[in-house]
């Protein structure tokens, strides 16, 4: 004959129960980040986040998309953001910071280690990693061909190119405001000035494109049905597809490639800001950018990731040949002007 239960019994059963259904509340928590969906999405979600959920109780979600895009609804929702962390390209980044849509990055030692250009605006945004946007070409088109590599911005002016250059659009991709402003400057121009840039550009590299895309998502699918043969580009971007088999190549460019840094802010109004501190500090300590290093080939900001395999080493050995001769750009004359560009750019070259 089973004996009624004691009020000893029946009271660490409750709290367990009461235990089990904390715990479970706790992991519904969910936090979201802005970032490039794709390549950078998957290497994130499958190698980077899972240690911080596990230690925090947490679900980290990729609300995925472009730094203009991200920026728009983030700009559209100030006072309730979509997004607890953002991620943007260096210059979007400042525009962000000058709106009031970030909050200042708690203090930690992740921050300090950083390099100095990835430490932004006085600790209102800091650089994940950093790279540089030049010349992707189609390796094995060029071969067929028997093309010499590219070494120049000017080669997408090149005849033997006509309706093979894939450019991305200036108004929504930096690649694409990066290869415009460096063949800007092959004709005289600078951020302050992009009237050269501008009137030589219909004569030049216009009558070459193929197609101006919105991102880079499409650039695989182009270049391995042979329609793209060039294209602005970073080695990391590069690299990761030729991982997959696409037969993409880099080139640094002569002039120099363009310093791309993508940075992360905790967004300001969001509903979970201690967390989302928590996730921005965790996104910057050497371990989780050895997995972002290792897995998405992004090139650590902070200077104390540790490199763990040589294919990871040659990969940040070629980076720190290509920053010799990188250039980093005027980012407050660009986003003064930015409107005016992206409406001449929509109106001139892509109408």
């Amino acid at each position: 004959m089973s004996l009624p239960a004691s009020p000893f019994r029946l009271s660490a059963l409750g709290l367990a129960l009461l235990a089990a259904g904390a715990a479970a509340q706790a992991q519904t928590k969910t936090l979201y980040i802005g970032m490039n969906g794709g390549d950078m999405e998957r290497s994130y979600t499958k190698y980077v986040f899972p240690a911080f959920e596990r230690i925090h109780g947490v679900k980290v979600v990729v609300v995925p998309g472009t730094s203009s895009d991200i920026l728009a609804k983030v700009q559209a929702a100030k006072e309730k953001p979509p997004v607890h962390v953002m991620f943007l390209d260096d210059g979007v980044m400042m525009r962000a910071i000058k709106m009031g849509l970030c909050q200042k990055i708690t203090d930690g030692a992740a921050l300090k280690e950083l390099y100095p250009a990835a430490q932004m605006a006085g600790g209102m945004a800091a650089g994940v990693n950093v790279g540089m946007t030049g010349i992707g070409y189609n390796k094995k088109l060029f071969d067929e061909k028997k093309w010499p590599a590219p070494t120049s911005w000017l080669d997408f002016a090149d005849p033997k190119f006509k309706g093979k250059v894939v450019f991305q659009s200036l108004p929504s991709s930096s690649f694409g405001l990066h290869g415009f402003l460096m063949f800007n400057r092959t004709q005289g121009g600078s951020e302050k000035n992009v009237d050269p840039g501008f009137s030589k550009w219909g004569s030049t590299i216009g009558p070459n494109v193929l197609e101006y895309i919105p991102s880079s998502a499409k650039l695989s699918e182009m270049v391995q049905t042979g329609e793209a043969a060039i294209f602005p580009l970073t080695p990391t971007g590069v690299a990761t597809q030729k991982a997959r088999g696409v037969p993409m190549e880099y080139a640094q460019p002569k002039e120099g490639s363009v310093l791309l840094m993508v940075a992360e802010c905790v967004t300001a109004n969001n509903d979970a800001p201690e967390l989302a501190q928590k996730l921005a500090a965790f996104l910057l300590t050497p371990q989780a950018q050895a997995a972002a290093l290792e897995f998405g080939n992004q090139i650590p900001s902070n200077q104390k990731t540790k490199v763990s395999s040589p294919t990871a080493q040659a990969t940040v050995d070629r980076f720190q040949g290509y920053m010799k001769t990188v250039i980093t750009l005027d980012w407050d004359s660009i986003n003064a002007q930015r409107p005016e560009w992206n409406a001449r750019w929509n109106k001139q070259v892509e109408r």
